[in-house]
């Protein structure tokens, strides 16, 4: 039988990698709709995420309860603190996914054409699925997950992602000018996309915080 700070730690990490899959599984969700052009299916992403804040509080209870019962050392103190920033990360990109889902579902009844758009939106989305189902890996399999090769992998995610959605603005500025009539739509359309580029960003903050709890020093650095 594992002590039981051990334990303790094994059931948080398990938690955050329930949170992350409801994360992940809201993404793929909000993705396929996007494939297959059906907006009805962009409600089942809050559906998915409708008790986040909720677990996402269980989780930072058990971590303070960890504080208070245990008194860590510094390299478990490390992990516990960046485990309770960590899930303010996930709460966040999960509140992006809903919002995200949201206005999709609305610019797909609206008048804008985003079929001229549609690989660079499904390669934009896929970059950021990527690099949160890269963390799930990790939470999954705590024991084998390397911090360094999971920075490494996300950050050439955010790399591609910061790309595509820089040649994504560029496209939608252009269909501005000969849609001027519709010009307040697209800018809605390329402000709801962000909210992809926001994720994999926090994807990063994520991988830092991990790297932090890893290797130590100053979590500012990270």
């Amino acid at each position: 039988m594992l002590p039981k700070y051990e334990q303790k730690i094994k059931d948080i990490q398990s938690m955050i990698a329930e949170l992350m899959g409801q994360v992940v599984e809201a993404n793929k969700i909000a993705l396929e709709a996007y494939k297959a052009h059906d907006n009805t299916q962009y409600d089942a992403v809050r559906t998915v995420l409708k008790s986040i804040d909720a677990e996402a509080n269980a989780i930072d209870n058990e971590i303070v309860k960890t504080f208070a019962l245990f008194g860590p050392e510094a390299q478990e103190l490390r992990m516990l603190v960046a485990y309770l920033k960590l899930t303010n990360e996930l709460l966040r990109i999960a509140e992006g996914s809903k919002k995200y889902a949201r206005r999709m579902k609305e610019h797909g009844e609206g008048e804008c054409n985003l079929a001229p758009f549609d690989d660079i939106i499904i390669k934009l989305h896929t970059t950021s699925l990527n690099a949160m189902q890269y963390i799930e890996e990790c939470f999954n399999k705590p024991g084998e997950c390397n911090v360094e090769e999971l920075y490494r992998k996300i950050m050439v995610e955010e790399s591609k992602n910061d790309d595509l959605f820089s040649i994504l603005e560029k496209e939608i500025m252009t269909q501005i000018m000969s849609e001027r009539e519709l010009s307040v739509e697209y800018v809605r359309v390329l402000g709801t996309l962000r909210k992809l580029e926001r994720t994999c960003d926090r994807a990063v903050n994520i991988a830092n915080l991990l790297l932090y709890a890893a290797k130590g020093g100053e979590i500012n650095i990270y």
